[in-house]
């Protein structure tokens, strides 16, 4: 009993530690980045891109290598074989817009962490102020001096 509580204890660490919930996160959002990212280009731009090339379909694109065999009632007995090269093209285009996406966050994540980096170099870099026992040593000697000036009138 006690083995199967240490493993239970174990695994809640590991669930717990921030880099695999952040991991978590990243996948999660991912995926949902991947639908995003898949419908612009499926729902948006092959279609603009269809239209400029004259109302192609880039989904029937395909070089059909054998065609399909069908029986008198026109069920289909064989597939055919195609390679379906506007799927293809889609897919990079996917590929491309995600892969852009993903270096200009990256690359804003940077330039952010960068910026606070050189923040806290200055903070670091600045002089520190006088200290406190400073300022009463400074004041105490203003003082003697004013004092010493109206003794000496």
């Amino acid at each position: 009993m006690s083995k199967g509580k240490g493993v239970m204890q174990e695994f809640k660490a590991f669930i717990l530690k921030g880099n695999i919930i952040d991991m978590a996160v990243g996948v999660i959002i991912g995926g949902a980045f991947s639908k995003i990212v898949t419908s612009l280009v499926n729902d948006i731009l092959m279609p603009l891109l269809g239209a400029v090339t004259g109302g192609a379909d880039f989904d029937t694109f395909k070089i059909v290598l054998s065609p399909a065999v069908k029986d008198a009632a026109g069920e289909i007995i064989k597939a055919e074989a195609a390679v379906r090269y506007g799927l293809f093209l889609q897919n990079i285009l996917d590929f491309l817009i995600i892969g852009a996406c993903m270096f200009f966050m990256i690359k804003a994540v940077a330039m952010i962490s960068s910026r606070l980096r050189h923040e806290e170099e200055k903070k670091e870099a600045a002089p520190a102020g006088p200290t406190q026992e400073e300022l009463l040593a400074e004041i105490r000697d203003l003082l003697k001096a004013q004092q010493n000036a109206e003794n000496a009138e």
